[in-house]
């Protein structure tokens, strides 16, 4: 056995989606709340999530991280 970590990602490596959680209101309107990011893995097949809170209600969705436009 080792002691090495693989749940975190690598300190160097950009995320490449975000977290939101995800609350539906009335008038079919969502709220959208930043709540980690996900890094995927090398061989394409999965991803690491990194959570800041844990939604007690709602969805949790992923999102490619797009370039902002200028």
């Amino acid at each position: 056995m080792t002691d090495t970590d693989n749940t975190q990602p690598a300190k160097f490596k950009a995320p490449s989606h975000l977290a939101y959680q995800v609350r539906d209101r009335e008038g079919g309107d969502s709220f959208w709340t930043l709540i980690g990011s996900a890094w995927a893995h090398k061989d394409g097949k999965g991803l690491n999530v990194q959570l800041h809170a844990m939604p007690f209600d709602g969805r949790i969705t992923l999102r490619v991280i797009a370039e902002k436009k200028a």
